[in-house]
């Protein structure tokens, strides 16, 4: 069994969600792949819809906090904050994406689906160069 992956943000609900949905549909198996946030809320129904569009379901995801993933065995933590103030972890591997909140874009339904959306796909681009340097490799090709 590999080292725990945790994604965190601070709301979990779009961000971390997302990119604990992708990593779990790029991973081969035998790794636990958790999110979370340091101010826990719901996920939001715009997250949900742009990982749809790919075949990820996310409808019966629900926010957690830090406080509810096993932490002894994370052995790699993503923080996905930009404007705010991730959470950390001492001790583990850390990784630092900056991605912009998705939820704060206003505007039409449509340009606020976008902002998922591109977000969506820099979470993806960045896991798979990030999962293949981890533990000998844990894509799938």
């Amino acid at each position: 069994m590999q080292e725990a992956i945790l994604f965190l943000c601070v709301a979990n609900s779009a961000r971390s969600q997302m990119a604990e949905a992708l990593a779990r549909s790029m991973i081969k198996g035998g790794v636990e792949i958790y999110s979370a946030g340091s101010e826990p809320t719901v996920v939001n129904p715009l997250a949900i819809r742009a990982m749809a569009e790919i075949g990820i379901d996310l409808s019966s995801h629900r926010s957690k906090s830090i406080d509810q993933v096993p932490l002894a065995r994370v052995g790699t933590a993503v923080t996905l904050c930009a404007e705010e103030v991730c959470p950390v972890l001492p001790g583990v591997d850390h990784h630092h994406w900056p991605l912009p909140d998705p939820a704060v874009v206003t505007g039409s339904e449509d340009e606020r689906l976008a902002a998922f959306r591109g977000v969506r796909e820099e979470i993806r681009a960045r896991l798979k160069e990030l999962l293949p340097e981890l533990r000998g490799g844990l894509i799938t090709p």
